[in-house]
């Protein structure tokens, strides 16, 4: 049987296409919880941010008059790229005054930057090579700008020695989309999506790790924190009872 590059290629891309959509997806949990309890807390919007101009950079990448047969790069970082801008408004939404105007600000020149690129590069560079070659080189630089938000994150982590804010699935569906496109990427060799990918798996790891070994320590956070919850519920509750509680008038 003869091995098919195309055809192993297309297949790893499909898988890495569902991979990624899983891995986009994977924040939803928290941002319901966001949307619930009308806050951010102390979710860090850095991930997000950065997933976004990742996202834009890579379908320029993928168009057929920057690097031809890379139909599976456009479609998921499409889609991705539609799915980080409802993170990003809600986000918005829902953060202070000060922390909104911030991502605003940023986002917008996320925006600018890939707008103007993508004019200057279909406009004034000519031939496939020359445009992949510019914006491949980019794109390396956001994707492992992507892949190494998180690390505000894991500091955060290791601080407090809790992962309740740093996402287990986010974790794990990262460290297998970099193991994805890094098959793709050396089937048929795209230095490109090799190297931030790679990366990505590498990265993607040590947030597991850090899962593992802080797991049990937050639950105990949790527990603790619930049970001094109940604890204060209980007091205001005497409290209330006794302040309510009609006194006895004594009169001669």
């Amino acid at each position: 049987m003869v091995f098919d590059r195309d055809v192993a290629r297309f297949s790893v891309g499909v898988i890495g296409n569902v991979i990624a959509l899983i891995l986009f997806l994977s924040p939803l949990p928290t941002f319901i919880r966001i949307w619930k309890n009308k806050s951010v807390e102390q979710f860090s919007p850095i991930p997000y941010i950065a997933t976004l101009v990742n996202c834009g950079l890579w379908v320029l990448y993928g168009l057929p008059w920057v690097q031809p047969h890379s139909i599976l790069v456009v479609t998921i970082n499409g889609t991705g790229l539609g799915i980080e801008i409802v993170y990003l408004t809600l986000f918005l939404l829902y953060s202070d005054r000060k922390q909104r105007t911030k991502v605003f600000f940023i986002v917008l020149g996320e925006i600018v930057f890939v707008a103007i690129l993508s004019v200057c590069v279909l406009t004034f560079v000519h031939g496939n090579k020359r445009r992949a070659a510019i914006v491949g080189s980019i794109c390396m630089v956001g994707n492992i700008l992507m892949y190494a938000a998180p690390l505000s994150v894991m500091k955060l982590v290791i601080k407090t020695k809790s992962v309740e804010y740093m996402p287990f699935f986010l974790s794990l569906f990262s460290f297998l989309n970099g193991v994805s496109w890094t098959a793709y990427a050396l089937i048929r060799f795209d230095a490109y999506i090799l190297a931030p990918n790679s990366m990505g798996t590498v990265l993607g790891l040590a947030q597991l790790l850090l899962y593992a070994t802080y797991y049990k320590s937050t639950n105990r956070q949790i527990a603790e924190r619930e049970a001094k919850g109940e604890v204060v519920m209980a007091e205001k509750s005497v409290s209330g009872r006794v302040a309510q509680k009609p006194r006895n008038d004594s009169r001669v």
